[in-house]
């Protein structure tokens, strides 16, 4: 009896994403930021990394008060980055070298310098005033409730034209629009199809959960967990800014957009930036009312402070039965333009376990550009500093988001191949090191093992498609698991610890004298191991076929 292969899944479930932060990745133009045609020219070095998207950070029109996401016209490209010619041609040039496109959509506040905002403020009684949240003050002339900025300070500005105040989550120069309006709904679903009819393969939806607002703007209660020292934000519970009912609503209207564009082999997706626990995260997948998010972003790792391997095994494990049980496809990411370096946050020597965990585990992962090469966190001096998240916060030393944001690290020579004028922000102090350039041409660098790790995940069934097996370890620092895809199994082993461990994984043997071989190591180690007695030195990662 023969059986049928597994159906193919579709490229964002079967892919790995590769984030760019344009402004850093590479510079065509010497004017010190990095542009599209630096993204173009780097194609080739992409593609050897086995990804298969590249989600672009947002290059559309904006004053950059927040570095795009302050948009001020959603159907163009902002001349710092190019033109939408440039923006073509790198479509057309990733498309032809099989890589997918993703664009960074803010939907939920434009920048004060759009059109629409500057209509709304102009008086109350315009055509384009209900596209954004006005109130008026409260009764002593301050602000209509307590709402906070996540930028610090209260998230409501008074316009003095109109004497009322618009809301703003972010900075004061990022105003709210309004989602309760269908005809804000409409100009966002059709920035979207703009952007689709231009090839665009997906989006990656900024604060996507914070779209709909209580209808009658009470005051959120207390945090009494917050502490001095502590973001000024999470002062509050946010129970009448976030995940409201409304916005699944919302997010069904995107996601119709993006089927009316889909086709078998063609799919086009969203992942939404979706910072909640994992019970309300895995309901932006969608219900009975219909299909929501392809991914919503899962940031159990990234937000993890603390790596153990029994803390990790119980995240993974919950999220995939979480992931089964709303019939979602998991997904994982361990670095993004708003979070430090995972190698400065969990250490150099847990890196390649890290960077193993992620690339293997069952689902989606999304990899930030430089993670591949193992750049750290850049301290920047606050006179040099960009971010207005860290410039407003400046007694809290986690505030600013620049140091994850530094130019990508591409040879020795000065300004790090990045660009040939001073860059926008300071480079890493050990770029003349830690550079492309230096591990091409080292075999046992991080991005060999990036390569061999990725590489891997391509071609093997069990890795891209198969099945995830918790295995349970007498070892307090293990954590191992099996990918499995018809007969064809992977064992993946990662000692999270400073200690040499020894562990029996024969039960997990299909035959009585299995076959182990040793697909991809992180210490040099022989080509084969007896499944009865697996050694594995201080953080290692081990992958093993099992057959």
């Amino acid at each position: 009896m023969t059986t049928s292969a597994p159906a193919e899944l579709p490229w964002w479930q079967r892919g790995i994403v590769y984030q760019i932060y344009p402004r850093s990745f590479q510079d065509s133009n010497g004017d010190g930021v990095g542009d599209l045609r630096g993204i173009s020219a780097r194609l080739d070095y992409l593609r050897s990394l086995n990804v298969d998207a590249l989600w672009l950070s947002p290059i559309f029109t904006s004053p950059m008060a927040d570095f795009g996401y302050d948009v001020a016209n959603y159907e163009d490209v902002d001349a710092l980055f190019g033109s939408l010619a440039d923006f073509d041609d790198l479509v057309r040039a990733a498309h032809a070298q099989g890589l997918k496109i993703m664009l960074d959509l803010v939907p939920n506040h434009s920048s004060d310098q759009h059109p629409w905002f500057q209509e709304s403020r102009a008086s109350r009684d315009n055509s384009k005033r209900d596209w954004y949240v006005w109130r008026d003050p409260a009764p002593d002339g301050g602000p209509p409730n307590n709402w906070r900025s996540f930028f610090g300070g209260r998230a409501w500005t008074l316009d003095e034209t109109t004497g009322q105040y618009y809301l703003h989550q972010f900075l004061p120069q990022q105003p709210e629009l309004n989602w309760a309006n269908p005809e804000v709904r409409a100009a966002l679903l059709d920035a979207m199809r703009f952007w689709l009819r231009r090839g665009v393969d997906g989006f990656r939806v900024d604060v996507i959960w914070l779209l709909g607002k209580h209808a009658e703007f009470l005051d959120e209660p207390l945090n009494p967990e917050w502490q001095e020292g502590h973001l000024e934000h999470g002062m509050l519970q946010h129970v009448y800014t976030q995940d409201l009912p409304e916005t699944h609503g919302y997010i069904r209207e995107m996601r119709a957009v993006l089927d009316e564009f889909s086709a078998p082999g063609q799919e086009r997706m969203m992942v939404g930036e979706i910072y909640l626990p994992l019970e309300r995260l895995v309901t932006y997948y969608g219900s009975e009312a219909g299909a929501e998010c392809h991914l919503p972003f899962n940031f159990l790792l990234l937000t993890m402070n603390e790596v153990t391997a029994r803390g990790i095994r119980e995240l993974v494990t919950r999220y995939d039965a979480a992931c089964r049980e709303f019939g979602g496809w998991p997904n994982w990411v361990l670095g993004n333009h708003d979070q430090h370096r995972f190698k400065s946050k969990f250490g150099f020597e847990r890196y390649r376990v890290m960077q193993t965990l992620l690339l293997t585990l069952r689902g989606t992962p999304t990899v930030y550009y430089g993670d591949e090469i193992g750049m750290e966190n850049v301290e920047i001096p606050f006179e040099r500093m960009q971010d207005p998240a860290g410039i407003r916060q400046q007694d809290n030393p986690f505030a600013s988001r620049d140091p994850e944001r530094t130019p990508m690290q591409w040879d020795a020579s000065p300004n790090a191949g990045f660009s040939e004028a001073e860059p926008w922000l300071p480079l890493g102090v050990n770029y003349r090191d830690v550079n492309v350039a230096a591990q091409e041409a080292d075999p046992s660098s991080d991005l060999h093992f990036f390569r061999a790790v990725t590489k891997l995940r391509r071609d093997l069934p069990e890795l891209h498609a198969g099945d995830f097996v918790d295995v349970e370890t007498n070892a307090e620092d293990v954590f191992a698991y099996v990918r499995a895809s018809g007969s064809q199994r992977v064992l993946v082993a990662l000692n999270f610890g400073g200690q040499e461990t020894t562990l029996d994984f024969s039960s997990h043997a299909s035959s009585e004298k299995p076959e182990v071989t040793v697909l991809l190591s992180s210490v040099p180690r022989a080509a084969s191991t007896p499944l009865s007695a697996v050694t594995l030195a201080p953080y290692q990662a081990l992958l093993l076929r099992l057959s």
